[in-house]
């Protein structure tokens, strides 16, 4: 599933670190999510979006509703 995570933590001016310590996870989680490697948990999903001031259904996309 892809995301704008990494370009909504930017425009909040957010490290991978402060964003991971802020969701309660490691920045690894953060960059695995970012590149795709990692779907988080919709609970993860749910904190980063509230930290990013931003809404689930905007960072990210879904996109087996693509083709």
């Amino acid at each position: 599933m892809k995301n704008h995570i990494r370009e909504k933590r930017k425009a909040e001016n957010l490290s991978q670190v402060e964003l991971a310590k802020l969701c309660h996870v490691s920045r690894q989680t953060i960059n695995a999510i970012e590149n795709n490697k990692y779907d988080p948990t919709l609970q993860l999903a749910f904190n980063i979006a509230a930290v990013l001031n931003t809404t689930v259904d905007e960072l990210f996309i879904n996109e087996s509703n693509l083709k």
